[in-house]
């Protein structure tokens, strides 16, 4: 965990205040070009076969939220060993202002769409998240005028967000500002603290979520056409994320039941890949999928009986 928090922050200072890319090589590395194997055919034949990934040239707003997010623990975990003091907030402080400069601005939005940029509700969540976050570290460091200056930059952002990615029309929240489209990663608006699970507006936009993009026991992340065609597979880690909505919203029993159905897709070593086909169960994509097993395990914590409530 530790090894990782480092890593993450390493990652953060060395963008110098300048915009993080999606994705770095496991050592650090910025480029990550991409190339095609020929003499490889291919799972089922299906080619080509890539090795790189060019996403890391492409715009992604939200990796600022997720950054931050992950030192945030560095400051408030009392079981690391390595805790966060101000220098650090410091270092953090240039990607909360490249989260408040871009919060409104089009990118790829998290499913790292090639062919178009919008500005997408869950970057710009994600945004908020950094700022929140960033105002909460200084609390706790006892940096008043920073806790201010970033708790009024998040709800600047909050206010935006309520104002442009809310569809009346459709009374929820919605993927893209002035959109109508759902997006899956709009079942995390209450798991990143952007809506508390009492707000009506989250219990909305879950049944939305639920009439566009359910097909039968999984949920897909968008169903619009992308650089593939329209989708035909769910990806996995969205159904999970289903799951926890419903625990969130007191349907545990859903959740529990969804929860059972899941896990009995894994292969015989426990394992899922990245999406699945709705109709007969079959796995298909990146195998074995980190998000598809962290997935799992966030969820079984969710529904599982605390310790302190188990007797």
């Amino acid at each position: 965990m530790e090894r990782y928090l480092g890593y993450i922050v390493n990652i953060a200072a060395n963008a110098v205040g300048g915009p993080l890319q999606p994705v770095y090589g496991i050592d650090g590395r910025h480029e990550l070009d991409e190339r095609e194997v020929p003499a490889l055919a291919g799972y089922r034949g299906m080619g080509p076969v890539r090795i790189g990934n060019l996403a890391y040239r492409q715009v992604q707003h939200d990796v600022y939220g997720s950054a931050i997010l992950a030192a945030t623990h560095m400051f408030f975990d009392q079981r690391l060993t390595r805790r966060g003091d101000e220098a650090l907030f410091r270092r953090l402080e240039p990607l909360g202002e490249q989260a408040r400069l871009c919060h409104e601005q089009p990118d790829a939005g998290l499913w790292e769409l090639r062919g178009s940029a919008r500005v997408h509700t869950f970057s710009a969540v994600m945004c908020w998240a950094a700022c929140d976050r960033l105002g909460r570290i200084a609390n706790r460091l006892g940096l008043a005028e920073r806790s201010a200056y970033w708790q009024g930059h998040a709800r600047q952002i909050h206010e935006t967000i309520s104002r442009r990615a809310w569809n009346a029309e459709r009374g929820a929240f919605v993927a893209t500002f002035e959109g109508e489209a759902m997006d899956a990663s709009l079942l995390l608006l209450s798991e990143v603290g952007f809506l508390e699970a009492a707000d009506p507006r989250f219990a909305a936009t879950v049944s939305a979520v639920e009439k566009d993009l359910r097909r039968g026991n999984f949920i897909f992340r968008y169903v619009e056409e992308d650089d593939f065609g329209e989708p035909e597979n769910a990806f996995l880690v969205c159904t999970f994320w289903y799951v926890n909505a419903l625990a969130t919203l007191d349907r545990r029993k859903e959740a529990r039941e969804l929860f059972e159905k899941l896990l009995a897709c894994r292969n015989s070593h426990g394992l899922l890949a990245e999406h699945i086909d709705p109709h007969n169960g079959e796995q298909w994509g990146n195998f074995a999928q980190t998000y598809s097993m962290v997935g799992l395990i966030n969820a079984a914590i969710r529904l599982s009986i605390r310790w302190d409530q188990a007797f």
